[in-house]
């Protein structure tokens, strides 16, 4: 692996587990797409650290079974918005 894709997947990871960031999230941050940081997460990582790929699973994990729930409270509010 490439010495700037370990530091990319490297940075990714810290800012996961300070912010408790979304891929979505962190993808905007980095400036790179969701599939790329969902690479870098989940198959990258796991090579470099497996501690750290472990931490930042769960927090992953945490943030797909909440998504649902963001995603209705963002209509909710796109709803009210236009109604008044």
């Amino acid at each position: 692996m490439q010495e700037y894709i370990q530091k990319r997947v490297l940075d990714i990871c810290a800012y996961i587990l300070e912010t408790r960031a979304t891929v979505r999230q962190a993808a905007q941050v980095f400036q790179v797409s969701k599939s790329t940081v969902h690479k870098d997460m989940t198959e990258r990582l796991p090579s470099l650290n497996k501690e750290l790929a472990v931490q930042v699973k769960r927090i992953l994990d945490y943030n797909k079974s909440e998504r649902h729930l963001r995603g209705g409270e963002a209509t909710r509010k796109k709803y009210r918005e236009n109604i008044i």
